[in-house]
């Protein structure tokens, strides 16, 4: 088992949505189940996050629970197969043709496009926020 330290210092996913209901916003690290928090902005939220997975871990590690290890992007080969409509695929060529671009590079942006639209631009890895 890795020290409070060690676990600290790992790239843990924080997610950080809107709180609709009671304003402000929630952050929790999926990797960490039930570490969860909120705060009235972004500053406080951020730093309620950090203070609650140092309660988290220590607490985990005091009562001998395994801890999840931040998932990598190594652990990705970067590539699946995909079958669509002909029609689509159709489309996707044509469109990516007009942009001057593989088909592949049109088909990454697309999803990048809209995963960032779906999952916000709140997410921070290694106090980065993409």
């Amino acid at each position: 088992m890795k020290t409070f330290e060690e676990y600290m210092k790992m790239p843990y996913k924080l997610e950080i949505i809107p709180d609709t209901e009671e304003s402000g916003f929630i952050a929790s690290y999926p990797e960490l189940p039930g570490c969860i928090t909120c705060g009235e902005n972004i500053t406080e939220v951020i730093a309620n996050a950090e203070d609650a997975k140092k309660e988290w871990l220590s607490a985990a590690i005091e009562d001998g629970i395994e801890i999840a290890e931040p998932e990598s992007a190594a652990s990705y080969s970067g590539q699946f197969k995909l079958r669509l409509p002909k029609t689509l695929h159709k489309t996707l060529a044509e469109d990516s043709k007009k942009e001057g671009v593989s088909m592949n590079q049109y088909c990454v942006y697309l999803l990048a496009k809209n995963s960032e639209k779906e999952h916000g631009v709140l997410t921070q890895k290694r106090d980065v926020f993409v």
